[in-house]
């Protein structure tokens, strides 16, 4: 299993997690975690996902997901598990 950090931030909307949700499910990556909180009208979404079976370069895939919170007005990081563990190290 090839696990990623997926991370959502912005202003509260509606359809945010669907839109994210159905790029993963398009693209057969597998959601094995999610949290999600609202704060003050701000959307906080964190996800641990399977990237293994993804045919497309996982840059690739980072750059659509960013492209795809510009479109919905939020941010989208992807990361792979051992970045997102180092640089959250304390």
């Amino acid at each position: 299993m090839e696990r990623a950090i997926i991370t959502v931030v912005g202003k509260d909307q509606v359809g945010i997690i669907a839109k994210v949700c159905t790029y993963l499910a398009d693209n057969k990556i597998n959601i094995l975690d999610i949290s999600q909180t609202i704060l003050q009208g701000y959307f906080n979404m964190m996800m641990i996902v399977d990237v293994q079976n993804v045919s497309s370069q996982f840059s690739l895939i980072a750059d659509e997901l960013e492209s795809l919170g510009n479109d919905i007005g939020v941010t989208i990081k992807l990361q792979h598990e051992e970045i997102f563990d180092m640089m959250h190290r304390i």
